[in-house]
């Protein structure tokens, strides 16, 4: 992705992290050889939490976990917080049937700046990163935009974030490389090749799905 001057001096400090860091797109794809982990090593490798820690909702205990790998500028990642998720946590994550986990999976560089602001503005707190995730899934349209400084610099305003703050976070290379391993995990041993993923006590669930689709596996695992 070409920056230019034009762009605030953070996103370019991303950029050069990016490119020494091998920041690459889906379009390179997986293996189509490779075959799904067997489901002892899925849930195996699902259990590890990434190099920056996981990012969740409910109760610790809840008998089902759902895992979403996103990407911050994935359309359908977008519509799911907007129309399934809100739903999806009044009806099993405030209950405390289940615990949902936020997984970051960018593909390009403005999903990897994107992810980074909602790091720093949720820092240990699990309740402000989703917020900021849904804020700027919310945000999306904006944030395509060539020139993201604006929507990106207001986010961080409204959450709290100095101007000092928001260039450090941007360009922060140790969170930066976290989200990179993350992505990167879930590629090369879950099999995560498109966003939404998600895993449902194991169970990979793809793409636009419906409530019901998140219902009906969610309700067959309580049976099982």
């Amino acid at each position: 992705m070409p920056l230019t001057r034009r762009h605030f001096a953070a996103v370019t400090a991303v950029a050069t992290l990016a490119a020494g860091a091998g920041y690459w797109s889906l379009n390179r794809g997986r293996d189509a050889s490779a075959d799904d982990p067997e489901p002892a090593e899925l849930a195996s490798e699902l259990a590890k939490a990434p190099p920056l820690g996981d990012m969740a909702l409910g109760a610790a205990n809840a008998p089902v976990t759902i895992i979403e790998y996103a990407s911050m500028t994935c359309p359908h990642c977008a519509e799911f917080h907007r129309t399934v998720f809100p739903e999806l946590k009044a009806q099993y994550i405030d209950s405390g049937t289940a615990r949902f986990i936020f997984r970051e999976f960018p593909i390009e560089l403005k999903a990897a700046t994107c992810a980074m602001l909602a790091r720093c503005i949720g820092k240990d707190d699990p309740k402000r990163f989703h917020a900021a995730i849904g804020a700027l899934f919310a945000a999306q349209d904006q944030l395509l935009a060539k020139d993201i400084e604006g929507p990106l610099r207001s986010l961080g305003q409204q959450a709290g974030l100095s101007d000092d703050a928001f260039k450090a976070c941007m360009g922060d290379q140790q969170l930066l490389t976290g989200l990179q391993l993350c992505r990167d995990h879930a590629h090369d041993k879950l099999r995560v090749d498109s966003t939404p993923t998600f895993f449902v006590n194991g169970t990979r669930l793809v793409g636009a799905l419906p409530l019901e689709a998140f219902i009906t596996t969610i309700e067959k695992s309580l049976r099982a």
